[in-house]
Order: C-alpha cells, then sequence, then structure tokens
C-alpha cells in the first residue's frame, strides 16, 4: 500500500534520541501550532524516552500495578495526557514516533490515518525482518501472533495529527508488568529483538521506519538529527 497521499511533499523526519517524554509533547504542541499557521511541513518525530507511563482519555489508575515508590526507584513517571486510548509504557528501546500531519491538506479521514500508520509497521516486519505481522479487529496496533509489538494513540488538534506510534524493538518487555496495557488482560507484549533472536540496530530501524512512513503517506522523506526549527 505505497500512497500518493503527501502529493511527494517534503516530511522532515527528525532523530531526537532519546527525549524526557514531557519535553517531547510541549515540543509536539509547538509544533502542532506551527503546522496549523503553516510555518513547518508535515513532520515525524523519531525518539526514545526513558522509562515512562502514560494514561490516555480512557486509561484508569487501576491500570497501574507497579508502586509509587518502586516507579520511582526505576526513574520512571506517570504522564496523563491528551491522546486517545488507555495506559501503556515507553522506555529506553522502544522506538517513538509522533506525526505532525495536516488533515486539512491530506487524508481527512483519521481512520484511514491510523490505517496508513498499522500497515507502516506490518510492511517494515515483512520486508526486513521477515515476520508477518498484522491488525487486530479488536484492538488497535500491529501484533505478531497474539503479542502486540506495535501501540497506537493518536491527537487531533485543528485537524492536526500529534502523538502516534511505539515500536518495540529492544524493548525491557518486563517493564510491561508495570501495566495493564492499553486495558487488555489476554494479550501479551514483544519486540522486534524477540522475535527476530537478535538485538536490533536502532538507527538502521529508524531509517527503515522514516522511510516507509514517508511512502505509505505520499512523501519524500528529508532526514534529520536535532528537534525541527520554529523561528
Amino acid at each position: 500500500m505505497r500512497g500518493t497521499l503527501g502529493g511527494g511533499a517534503t516530511l522532515g523526519v527528525y532523530d531526537l534520541a532519546v527525549m524526557p517524554y514531557a519535553a517531547a509533547l510541549d515540543l509536539q504542541h509547538r509544533l502542532v501550532a506551527a503546522r496549523r499557521d503553516q510555518r513547518i511541513d508535515d513532520t515525524l518525530l523519531l525518539l526514545e524516552h526513558p522509562p515512562v507511563i502514560t494514561m490516555g482519555r480512557s486509561a484508569v489508575m487501576e491500570d497501574v500495578l507497579i508502586s509509587p515508590a518502586d516507579l520511582a526507584s526505576a526513574g520512571g513517571t506517570i504522564e496523563w495526557i491528551e491522546r486517545g486510548g488507555e495506559t501503556t509504557y515507553h522506555g529506553p528501546g522502544q522506538l517513538v514516533g509522533y506525526l505532525i500531519l495536516d488533515l486539512r491538506q491530506h487524508l481527512r479521514s483519521l481512520k484511514r490515518f491510523v490505517n496508513l500508520l498499522e500497515e507502516v509497521f506490518v510492511q517494515v516486519l515483512q520486508e526486513h525482518y521477515a515476520v508477518e505481522a498484522h491488525r487486530d479487529p479488536e484492538h488497535r496496533g500491529v501484533w505478531v501472533a497474539n503479542e502486540k509489538i506495535t501501540a497506537l494513540g493518536i491527537a487531533v488538534k485543528d485537524r492536526i495529527t500529534f502523538h502516534g506510534f511505539a515500536f518495540n524493538v529492544n524493548t525491557d518487555l518486563s517493564h510491561f508488568g508495570w501495566i495493564v496495557p492499553c486495558g487488555i488482560t489476554d494479550r501479551g507484549q514483544t519486540s522486534l529483538e524477540r522475535v527476530t533472536g537478535t538485538r536490533q540496530d536502532m538507527q538502521k530501524v529508524k531509517e527503515e521506519v522514516g522511510r516507509a512512513v514517508a511512502q505509505i503517506f505520499g512523501f519524500q522523506p528529508e532526514f534529520r538529527v536535532g528537534s525541527p526549527r520554529l523561528d
């Protein structure tokens, strides 16, 4: 499923290395305003976070299983945020992507936007790692057998998307025991490292995912290091 939705426009793909969650959220809010005012192109941020539990609009504290003391000891925090969905985990070894895209100019349909994001990981896993992944009719995200490998959580403001995906690459999967992921009790979590049996090169994965997002959404990627300039 290769798209022409972006019409060949530029997609700025920014490698932010590791960034605290609160700083990344603040950056997203500023990018949404800049995209709304047409001061920047559509933008994809690729990064990792220190350990953090994020609580979406449907989240409940009962889904946090780790004690505050143990979470603090592990260097983790909890963030209540405006994306859709419930409770999830971000941490080292997980590739997080935030896609700032103007739905007014492109897809218009949020459902199609989410479907295309899922398609990115179905294709990356198949084309680069010979891993069969799929959507699930009950739960958003991308799955390998009965285990989730990519979680999605999207927000929209002024028809500009933000938040995005969390792809388990070399993630410490034991940290998902801190929560009930997305409120789902009968499914597991997996990672690219687990399904391939090999620890993965995060920079290589970033490039593969960045190019796949651009291709599937119909953009030309421009890879950059560091935060977008907003002046």
